[in-house]
């Protein structure tokens, strides 16, 4: 019986305070590992900071450049809805 105790406890330490810290070894590794075979394949780091673009032709500060300005519409009313087509509908059984 004391055998089966000493078993059950030193299995139970395992499984609560060493697996956790194995698997989460284990997933980091994988994780960085497939990061560098996406780096190798695509040429790009998914975990990297994107690269700030090149600054445009900057106005002065406080200045405002827009560079489309969409048509307005008219306002449109709702055309009144004057019903479908009538459709005889029959049972089929």
């Amino acid at each position: 019986m004391v055998k089966f105790l000493l078993i059950f406890f030193l299995v139970s330490i395992v499984l609560r305070f060493v697996l956790p810290v194995l698997m989460r070894w284990l997933v980091v590794a994988f994780v960085k590992k497939q990061t560098r075979r996406y780096g190798q394949q695509f040429g790009a780091n998914p975990f990297e900071a994107p690269r700030p673009a090149p600054p445009r032709n900057s106005t002065a500060t406080g200045q405002v450049h827009v560079d489309y300005v969409p048509p307005k519409q008219k306002p449109t009313q709702p055309k009144e809805f004057k019903g479908g087509e009538y459709v005889d509908f029959e049972e089929v059984k």
